[in-house]
């Protein structure tokens, strides 16, 4: 009985509207700082690329020093190697870059030798049972064509003298663009070759060199 009186109580119980219901309610707000790089759709146009700007820079840093840095592989992009490909594409063009018939072609030649190459490349290494993604391989192979990109203009400097000495230029050119390949061969296997198997690391160097090499043989071939 005294449990039935005290249910009829509580249930007659009412709140008045203009009466403020007291008590504390607290909402877990993240610290200033806490995920800050979560989301940048409210961060600036210009502080985003400016941040990728510097990642791409350092990791041209990292094809001119190389060394077993993880770096390269985990924030991995493909913003360098595109700007390398296209420089290497417009470099080449040479004098066929006024011929519609000839400089439309000759570019797409070198943009299309060059992804294949690394695409190729990048398959063979997983078939190999290498443990990096692809998109990964692809950034570290595209990246390190930084080298003979460098060679690829040192040689259009050095056209500048061909009337006067052209076998002491040529000779530069060569020696330049020999330089640069095993740079670039030198620095894609340091970055790769932890991810291959140890008896296999040979027969994944060995494209990674043939498609270095095709790049060294079509600066070679097409800078005269």
């Amino acid at each position: 009985m005294a449990a039935n009186e005290f249910s009829a109580e509580f249930t007659d119980v009412s709140v008045h509207e203009n009466v403020p219901v007291e008590g504390n309610i607290r909402i877990s707000v993240p610290l200033a700082g806490e995920d800050e790089d979560m989301s940048t759709l409210d961060e600036p146009v210009k502080e985003t690329f400016m941040r990728d700007l510097k990642a791409v820079g350092k990791k041209f840093v990292h094809v001119l020093y190389p060394k077993n840095n993880d770096e390269l592989l985990r924030d991995w992009d493909l913003w360098g190697p595109l700007i390398l490909c296209v420089f290497l594409a417009m470099m080449l063009q040479g004098k066929n870059a006024d011929s519609a018939s000839h400089g439309i072609p000759q570019f797409a030649e070198v943009f299309v030798t060059v992804w294949f190459g690394a695409i190729v490349v990048t398959f063979n290494s997983h078939l190999l049972g290498g443990t990096i993604s692809f998109f990964q391989s692809l950034c570290v192979l595209g990246y390190c064509v930084m080298p003979l990109s460098v060679a690829l203009l040192l040689c259009h400097v050095t056209l500048l003298g061909k009337g006067s000495l052209p076998l002491a230029m040529f000779i530069v050119r060569f020696i330049c663009v020999a330089l640069a390949f095993a740079w670039a061969t030198f620095a894609s296997t340091t970055f790769l070759g932890s991810s291959q198997p140890p008896n296999r690391k040979a027969l994944a160097v060995y494209p990674i060199f043939l498609f270095y090499f095709v790049i060294s043989w079509m600066i070679i071939t097409n800078v005269t």
